[in-house]
This record gives C-alpha cells, sequence and structure tokens, in this order.
C-alpha cells in the first residue's frame, strides 16, 4: 500500500502581487506536498486550465483558489465556465475575495463553488484563513 502522499496542484487566480505573495508563503511552511500555479487574470487561469496557448503541458488543478475581481475576465465568469465543461466541473472552487456582497455569496453557491471566504485585512487573520483552506482542502479532503 502507497503511504505517500500525492502532490496537489493548485491554481491561484489572483490580480495583487501582495496578495499573492501572501498565500505563497502560507502554503511554504505546509507539509503537504504541492505545486501552486498562479493566474493573474481571468483569460490566463482558463488558459491554464484548457491547456491552451503557452500553457499546453499545464497540470490540472487538484484545487482552484479564485479572486472574484479580476481583470480580462472575471471570477464571476470563470466559475460559470468551469462548471458548463465536463472536463473541469469537478475541480473543487474556493472564492476568495474581498467581497461580502450577499449578491456575491449566493451567485457564486448558485454556480456551485464549493466554499466562499472573505479576505481578511487584518495580516494574522489572512494567515489564519490560509492554514484553514490548508488544513481542511489539503490534509483532509479527498480531491479528484
Amino acid at each position: 500500500m502507497d503511504t505517500e502522499k500525492k502532490s496537489i496542484d493548485i491554481l491561484l487566480v489572483e490580480d495583487n502581487p501582495g496578495d499573492v505573495r501572501l498565500i505563497i508563503e502560507a502554503f511554504k511552511d505546509t507539509k503537504i506536498p504541492h505545486n501552486l500555479a498562479v493566474a493573474s487574470d481571468g483569460i490566463e487561469a482558463m488558459n491554464i486550465l484548457k491547456r491552451e496557448c503557452n500553457y499546453c503541458d499545464a497540470n490540472r488543478p487538484n484545487l482552484i483558489i479564485l479572486d472574484l475581481n479580476l481583470p480580462k475576465k472575471s471570477g464571476r465568469e470563470i466559475i460559470k465556465e468551469i462548471k458548463h465543461n465536463d472536463k473541469l466541473k469537478m475541480i473543487p472552487i474556493v472564492v476568495l475575495t474581498t467581497s461580502s456582497a450577499e449578491e456575491d455569496i449566493k451567485e457564486t453557491y448558485k454556480n456551485h463553488v464549493n466554499a466562499y471566504l472573505t479576505k481578511p485585512v487584518d495580516l494574522d487573520q489572512f494567515i489564519n484563513v490560509m492554514k484553514s483552506i490548508e488544513y481542511f482542502w489539503l490534509c483532509n479532503v479527498r480531491l479528484p
């Protein structure tokens, strides 16, 4: 029986360089083998997911961490596109965004996201949110 943990591929879709750095730092401490790819806009994210353009060799992620407010193609559009694509719809999506608008929360869950988290402003709270994502999604959940 293979007791080694399989490496988890994570796609982070985030346009704020400061948040990207914080998330990368938060995942550095994890003992779970993982690869973190970063897309800074919605079009790049979809190219990675569909393995188009310069991303034909990209790993299909086991988990997507997605901001809603992105340039070129919004997180809302990405969610709809992923969840209507038979090859991508099983990938869990965790929305991590500044929006706490009830309309955004309802719309994203209606479109089958797996979790919706509002980014805390406080650095310690932000790190705690990232640790909770790590603990739940990387340590406990069986990902496709």
